[in-house]
């Protein structure tokens, strides 16, 4: 059974916490003491109906609040799909848990109120979903039942939010009018709305194809250990164990170690269960290969007519998550990116990037806490790196505070420099 790993955006009280709670609600992944007591609660705050929203706002901030604060992971499975949910925040002082979220997902939910339409930051997350490369959209026109089940209401916002995504080359777009409070179109299709002629969201979920949003091209498998039991009976043995991050590995296929550039050819692809035909991502394996060849964690195994960019220079967007400090030219950080890890200087800031409005400040000095912007960056080691657009795991990278081991940034790769 494959798995669907989908994030949740849209302004402050739009409803990503009761919708992501009815989803759970109605595939019954809840148990009955959650559900006692969240409805204690929802009626110690007077609440008119059942508060599905504090399945998924675990702080006492957030329930105090009304509002998402930290990415909520929840998980729950039909009969067709395993699903994992990133439940992330609408404040704008929240971007950077937004795109933690994002990051690893399949798909974005962006929600909107029906009744307010298309909002700044709706255009925000959606926007930050297209640069963090999420494949499939869905926009959620939520609270359908307080505007009547208007069909002129989804209609206008239909227009409104295709107009806009057409700017930002979304590949897969879907809007589902819904409520979420009263389960309307969310896991079955509803009576309330018999003008919409689209598919309920759980369904849409369930029954979209994600396999070939995987990079399965280009060959790339960052190596992440190195296995050398220490018995008798496995005294020849070497493998080397990692996630595949692109292509396909098939015994007998003739491959690079980068950065040295020696080839070999592939012995074995195996698994816990023992030796498999071909591994693909995101599968974890180890990769025997026929020659007795140097090859260390943090080393590339690809194909010798495709390789990845080797570079030590590197051109990327990055959104900056540190509150105590600004990203600034000659900046020091360590730079993770898949196994390998150096260190890195900040050479140059091209430019921030206001994420409502799309302008390019040129003359931006430095980059606050949540803002993203363009930077060109020197590291002490090459990385062998895609750009984020070609795949997401070789195209993305973490940079580290050198004193307090603290992330500090979310970065994409963008284009590497010669």
């Amino acid at each position: 059974m494959d798995i669907l790993r989908f994030a949740t955006a849209g302004s402050v009280d739009d409803g990503k916490s009761t919708l992501i709670g009815r989803l759970l609600y109605d595939t019954k992944t809840v148990f009955s003491d959650q559900i006692d007591a969240v409805e204690r609660v929802s009626r110690e705050h007077g609440d008119e109906h059942v508060n599905l929203a504090l399945l998924t706002d675990g702080l006492r901030a957030e329930r105090e609040q009304g509002i998402t604060i930290d990415v909520a992971y929840r998980y729950f499975a039909t009969p067709r799909r395993k699903f994992i949910i990133a439940d992330t925040p609408g404040h704008v002082q929240y971007t950077r848990n937004m795109v933690t979220g994002a990051s690893t997902a399949d798909l974005a939910l962006v929600l909107v109120d029906a009744r307010k339409g298309v909002l700044e930051q709706s255009r925000r997350h959606a926007f930050l979903a297209t640069l963090l490369q999420v494949p499939h959209l869905v926009l959620c026109v939520n609270k359908m039942d307080l505007v009547g089940y208007s069909q002129d209401v989804y209609d206008a916002i239909h227009r409104e939010f295709t107009a806009f995504a057409a700017k930002l080359r979304v590949p897969d777009l879907a809007i589902i009018p819904m409520s979420a409070l009263n389960g309307d179109n969310v896991v079955t299709r509803s009576q309330e709305m018999p003008w919409y002629e689209g598919t309920s969201l759980l369904h849409h979920l369930e029954n979209l194809h994600v396999a070939s949003d995987r990079n399965l091209i280009d060959v790339r498998f960052p190596v992440q250990y190195v296995v050398r039991p220490q018995s008798d009976t496995w005294h020849d043995y070497r493998g080397y164990a990692g996630q595949v991050a692109g292509g396909v590995l098939r015994k007998g296929d003739q491959v690079m170690v980068l950065p040295s550039g020696f080839t070999s050819t592939i012995k074995s692809v195996e698994t816990a269960d023992g030796e498999v035909e071909e591994a693909y991502p995101p599968m974890s394996v180890t990769v025997r290969l026929e020659d007795d060849i140097d090859v260390s964690r943090g080393d590339m195994i690809c194909r010798p007519t495709n390789a990845p960019n080797v570079s030590q220079d590197i051109d990327a967007m990055v959104c900056w998550m540190d509150e105590t400090a600004p990203l600034r030219v000659g900046g020091k950080y360590f730079i993770k990116h898949t196994t390998r890890s150096a260190r890195t200087i900040v050479k140059q800031l091209n430019y921030r990037l206001d994420v409502n409005t799309l302008h390019r400040d040129e003359n931006a000095q430095a980059l606050a806490l949540n803002e993203i912007g363009r930077v060109q960056l020197r590291t002490t080691q090459p990385l062998m790196c895609d750009t984020y657009g070609r795949n997401r795991t070789t195209g993305g990278f973490i940079l580290v505070d050198e004193a307090t081991n603290r992330t500090v940034a979310a970065g994409m790769i963008s284009d590497q420099a010669a």
